[in-house]
């Protein structure tokens, strides 16, 4: 999973959701996913209230 920074709006919602707590925030407030714990369930996609989350 990849976030798109453009898209992002620092909602947290892919934070909150992620059962393995592979997304954080970066110094800009946008969501960034750390590939070495994401398991790709799509939770995080299927929250974002912005589409900004999609398979890379």
């Amino acid at each position: 999973m990849i976030v798109n920074q453009k898209k992002c709006i620092g909602c947290g919602t892919c934070v909150a959701i992620c059962p393995v707590e592979a997304i954080s925030f970066d110094k800009n407030k946008k969501a960034k996913i750390d590939k070495t714990k994401c398991i790709l369930c799509g939770a995080c996609k299927a929250s974002c209230p912005v589409s900004a989350i999609d398979e890379d």
